[in-house]
């Protein structure tokens, strides 16, 4: 089974904890930065993707914890 990418998107009751393609939050918190740091967490754990979502829902932030689809180049 692949494992889902997270992400920190913004949620009527403050900032919601997502994985990737389910309706389901894992976790709501009043602040991103709480949401954040949980979020981080949990894509170390699982070693995926990480994916912030700024107030108007675009991407503004992404990190990645597993197999890096495209690594930096050097």
């Amino acid at each position: 089974m692949k494992k889902r990418n997270i992400h920190v998107v913004p949620h009527q009751k403050g900032w919601a904890i997502r994985r990737e393609n389910s309706k389901r939050v894992d976790k709501i918190t009043t602040t991103q930065k709480e949401a954040e740091d949980k979020a981080r967490e949990l894509a170390r754990r699982d070693q995926v993707e990480l994916l912030i979502h700024g107030r108007n829902g675009k991407i503004r932030e992404r990190d990645s914890y597993g197999n890096d689809p495209f690594p930096p180049r050097g």
